[in-house]
């Protein structure tokens, strides 16, 4: 599709973009402080993507919903996706003091203030979520962003990714197994496959939960194939940013990852080698959403292996 999917995406971020703003700005009509309020519109609406936004929307259309149906859920996953970042930033974690092309959360409002942010948009996910939808709906959204952002998701795999480092200490049968290759997929599928895999489960909930019928079972297990291959095509292309691109294309710092001997999968497999799986998930990718009819989902797949940023 090319500059055809830009067409199709842009109207959609504007759109998530305004909806995420309102709901930023209404922290002012409610007893949230006003430091608060400010620090978090500050970490929610820097430049981005919003890929698993544009995610939960797309398979919603692909699947017969509507953009509107799945504007609250994409909004609640871009909450939890912000408030991951602004956690993964802090001195604790990764240390990095440059998002989205401006200084990260703690940087500009210090530690403390930063680690609430991230706690009021992972709560306040869920209250998106709760008054967006028919009961259905938030009852099986809620166990899906809860399992994809928690200890069996997301945070399981930043868990995992710290004890390869060897930051955390391993307990007693904890970590990733087997050969290095498996250990790094084992850690990208949990840390930023799954919140991948909800971002496009929501939109699917969000068009057919309520039906009397249900969910379509097939159109679920093809939404799950797409996730797999595009959340891992999406972090092998990262790890490769982080060897050739800079920190003016990426807005965040590169080569840090090589600095800290983390492991990556340029480091496993190579830089053809990577490039070669980046294209090899993507193939895999666009394969499931051509089984879903959906030709912007196959386009932003091959957008995610040939991105420069």
């Amino acid at each position: 599709m090319g500059g055809d999917l830009w067409a199709i995406l842009e109207p959609k971020q504007t759109l998530v973009n305004h909806r995420l703003s309102e709901w930023a700005d209404g922290l002012a009509q409610i007893a949230c402080p006003p430091i608060l309020a400010e620090a978090v519109k500050y970490a929610l609406m820097g430049p981005g993507k919003r890929l698993r936004p544009l995610l939960c929307l797309l398979a919603c259309e692909a699947v017969g919903g509507t953009t509107e149906q799945a504007l609250p859920a994409a909004c609640a996953v871009e909450m939890v996706h912000t408030y991951s970042l602004v956690h993964d930033d802090l001195p604790a974690m990764d240390d990095d003091d440059l998002r989205r092309g401006r200084p990260t959360c703690h940087v500009k409002y210090g530690e403390a203030l930063g680690i609430l942010v991230g706690d009021a948009l992972l709560t306040a996910a869920f209250e998106v979520l709760a008054h967006g939808y028919g009961p259905k709906t938030v009852a099986v959204a809620s166990v899906e962003l809860a399992r994809g952002a928690g200890p069996a998701g997301m945070v399981g795999g930043q868990v995992l990714d710290l004890i390869a480092d060897g930051r955390i200490a391993a307990g007693t049968g904890d970590g990733a197994s087997g050969s290095r290759q498996v250990e790094l997929e084992q850690i990208h599928r949990l840390k930023t496959g799954a919140l991948f895999r909800s971002s496009l489960r929501l939109g699917v909930y969000a068009a057919q939960a309520e039906r009397p019928e249900g969910i379509n079972g097939d159109q679920l297990a093809a939404i799950d194939e797409y996730a797999a291959a595009f959340g891992l095509a999406f972090q092998v292309t990262d790890d490769l940013l982080d060897v050739e691109s800079s920190a003016e294309a990426t807005g965040k710092r590169v080569g840090k990852d090589a600095a800290r001997g983390k492991l990556t999968y340029p480091q496993v497999l190579g830089v053809e080698g990577s490039r070669e799986k980046a294209a090899s998930l993507g193939r895999q990718a666009m394969a499931a959403a051509d089984r879903l009819g959906s030709a912007p989902l196959a386009a932003l797949a091959e957008f995610v292996v040939t991105r420069d940023r």
